[in-house]
Formats: structure tokens, C-alpha cells, sequence
């Protein structure tokens, strides 16, 4: 992936409509792995809560943008995060339906979230946000570079390269703002941190919570990741590396350099050609030419 220029390598946020069925979902839908398929439906249950906190951190501070690009995009933004939540909630009706209790696990999160978020202040919140957003980018940079399209199933990988590629385009939006209303560098790092410990600690509990529906230790799912990967290794695939340096080391060594920017990082070739794809998909309309 190469760098640019903060200017150079925006992409501005697009609202889409996409369309899937989910009549053919099987239970293990990454790469045949309960273990894997968990730790991505552990991910997917954060998200309509989450976006929805995102998008109250930022709208909080709406009057404050001055620039109206950056309002447009910040409601692009919540347009996009919006369809997010509703999409994912329509997956959680899959999970329902193949057995999963998935408000054993919304229930509390939501309670425990909400509680947090009314503790803090506004510009933490948003700080959050901003962070947040870094390590989605990342997410979705590993899924759409990786080999997401030849391991998952067809249905949810698109809903996955959808949602990817639209986290990509908004990436810095709530980094912006923040650098408008609150340019403290401890509170960004602050954010950062906090950010940082809620999605790692949320996705465990998801995770877990899953595997013990389907009657798997953290043994047997580690057992079940180990086997993945000497599969991979005998088909000749290069090894990944687990998620906390992937996504979380990652993401925080990126995000403490005092001049980080999400445009830093160009990801305008990966976002032409997953849309592409999807447009041939017919998940999404192709765009019109201005």
C-alpha cells in the first residue's frame, strides 16, 4: 500500500444502498472455521451500536465545522454508518436463525457501553471515535487486501467488502473534526487508548460468548485457528499474523506519531477496485459518470 499526501489520498464518502440475500449463509462462513467464523461474528456484533456511538460523538460537534466539505462529508459519514448498523442487524437475524442468542451478548454490551459513553465528556468521546475509526481502516485494509474473497462465503463477503470500502472512504472524517474542536495531541492519544482497550474487550466477549454457544473452549478454538493455519501453510498460503499485531500494534504505533494522518495511508486503488467488483456483483449501483 503506498502513502500520500493528506490532500492527495481522500477519497470523500459515498451513501450506498447495496443488496444481499442471505437465504444460503452457512454457520462456519470463514474459511470452514468455527474459531474464525466467531472471531468475525464477534467483530460484526459491535458494530450498529458502535457506529451509532460514532455518529453521535460526531454530530455533537456539527455547528463547530466550518468547512463545508467537511460537513458534507460528515453527513455522508452518519449516511454510511447508518446503512452499516442496519446492514449488520439484518446479519444478526442469520445468526438468530442458525441458534445463535446473540442478545446474550448485545444486552450487556449495549448497558455497559451506554454507561461508559454517559461518563464521558464529549471531546473524549469523540477522540474515541476518531481512534476507533483508525483501527476500522486497518480492518478493513487486511480483509480487502487479504484473501477474505476466496475464504468467506460469497454473501458475506460482500456485505464485509461493502462496509470495508466505505470505512475507507470516511476514515478521516472524525479525525478531522477532531483536529478542528479539540487538537490536543494527549487527548487524541487518550482517545487512542481507551479506544483501544473497549474494542479488544468487547470483541473478546462476543467472541467468547459465541464459541460457548457452539459448545468451544478457548482451547478447542485455538486448536481450531492452528489447524487453519497449517492448512494454509500445506496450500502454500503466506501465514498472517494474529489480529492483536495485525489490527491493535498496528494501529497504535500509526496513531502515535505526532503527525498522523488517516490519508497518510492511500487507499484509493484498493477502494476502485473492490467497488468494481461489487458493481459487477450488482451489491452496489455503479456510479454514474459527472
Amino acid at each position: 500500500m503506498t502513502h500520500a499526501t493528506r490532500d492527495a489520498a481522500s477519497s470523500r464518502p459515498v451513501v450506498r444502498s447495496p443488496r444481499f440475500s442471505w437465504a444460503t449463509t452457512p454457520r462456519r462462513w470463514l474459511a470452514g472455521s468455527t474459531a474464525a467464523t466467531h472471531i468475525a461474528n464477534g467483530v460484526n456484533l459491535l458494530f450498529p451500536h458502535g457506529e451509532r456511538f460514532f455518529v453521535r460523538s460526531v454530530r455533537h460537534y456539527l455547528r463547530d465545522v466550518d468547512d463545508a466539505t467537511l460537513a458534507e462529508d460528515v453527513r455522508a459519514f452518519f449516511g454510511q454508518e447508518g446503512r452499516h448498523a442496519g446492514a449488520h442487524e439484518a446479519f444478526f437475524d442469520v445468526l438468530r436463525e442458525q441458534g445463535y442468542e446473540v442478545d446474550a451478548f448485545l444486552v450487556p454490551y449495549k448497558r455497559l457501553s451506554d454507561r461508559i459513553e454517559k461518563a464521558s465528556p464529549p471531546a473524549l468521546r469523540l477522540a474515541v471515535t476518531a481512534a476507533l475509526e483508525h483501527f476500522t481502516a486497518i480492518l478493513a485494509e487486511d480483509a480487502l487486501d487479504g484473501r477474505m474473497f476466496e475464504v468467506a462465503h460469497p454473501t458475506v463477503a460482500r456485505l464485509l467488502a461493502w462496509h470495508a470500502v466505505e470505512e475507507l472512504e470516511h476514515k478521516a472524517v472524525a479525525f478531522d473534526v477532531l483536529a478542528r474542536v479539540a487538537p490536543s495531541y494527549l487527548l487524541r492519544v487518550a482517545g487512542m487508548f481507551l479506544g483501544a482497550a473497549l474494542l479488544g474487550s468487547f470483541w473478546i466477549m462476543a467472541t467468547r460468548e459465541l464459541l460457548r454457544q457452539d459448545g468451544m473452549s478457548l482451547v478447542d478454538a485455538a486448536r481450531d485457528l492452528r489447524a487453519l493455519r497449517e492448512r494454509g501453510e500445506a496450500a502454500g498460503l503466506e501465514p498472517q499474523g494474529p489480529i492483536a499485531t495485525r489490527v491493535f500494534l498496528r494501529g497504535i504505533r500509526e496513531y502515535l506519531r505526532p503527525g498522523f494522518h488517516p490519508n497518510d495511508r492511500d487507499h484509493r486503488e484498493l477502494i476502485a477496485r473492490t467497488l468494481a467488483l461489487l458493481e459487477t456483483e450488482g451489491v452496489v449501483e455503479a456510479r454514474r459518470a459527472a
